[in-house]
């Protein structure tokens, strides 16, 4: 085998390039230098579009096809296309069932790995995102959501009327004010809402449960 072929390394478990850093090794020198940026931040690949850049001229292709809509990986289940491989491949455990991430504290199953990384904060009690006001989260989206509260940022913002919201899930429930779409329903009478708090109350009809009062 000839040491500097790059080729031949490809077929075999020999990975001599190393990072100073973190001791990572790699097979390719190309791919070292790539893993590199994760350490120093280095974004070289600009998008023309929107100006968000990146560490890898793959991540960059990737992003584009945000901005081209072309999704060119196909779920032959069930026809539904991505724009990421990777995507796809978390996709397809849908069908399958596959939930390769356990946690090794409770034994359950993630079909990804950040839903396991966040699960095991549940056991640990970590909260790494902190906000100025002192007030700590387990998960990155939750603390987005609470840092508008501060900011007054409201980047969903709803196309008929142009109201601004925190939370996705708040201009949904607004959208319903602008169509007939009922998408809550209730399972025992079929009767629909366009709320989801609605459906909540109306349920109550048929546990006969009463709201408490004040007192």
């Amino acid at each position: 085998m000839r040491t500097h072929s790059g080729k031949s390394k490809l077929h075999t478990d020999e990975r001599p390039y190393s990072c100073d850093t973190c001791e990572k090794t790699f097979k390719r020198k190309d791919s070292l230098n790539e893993h590199m940026r994760v350490h120093t931040d280095e974004r070289p690949f600009p998008c023309n579009t929107c100006g968000k850049t990146f560490r890898s001229k793959h991540s960059l292709k990737e992003h584009i096809r945000i901005h081209t809509g072309e999704k060119p990986f196909l779920c032959v289940t069930c026809g539904k296309r991505f724009n990421q491989k990777n995507q796809l491949k978390v996709h397809i455990r849908s069908h399958t069932g596959e939930k390769p991430f356990l946690c090794v504290t409770c034994g359950k199953g993630f079909n990804q790995k950040h839903q396991l990384v966040v699960h095991t904060r549940s056991h640990t009690g970590e909260k790494p995102f902190l906000c100025f006001c002192g007030k700590n989260f387990t998960r990155k989206s939750v603390f987005d959501e609470h840092v508008r509260i501060h900011t007054g940022e409201k980047p969903f913002t709803c196309m008929i009327c142009g109201k601004g919201f925190t939370q996705k899930g708040n201009l949904t429930s607004h959208m319903a004010h602008h169509t007939d779409e009922r998408p809550f329903s209730c399972n025992l009478c079929e009767k629909t809402f366009k709320r989801k708090d609605s459906l909540n109350k109306h349920m109550r009809v048929h546990t006969d449960e009463k709201p408490q009062e004040c007192t």
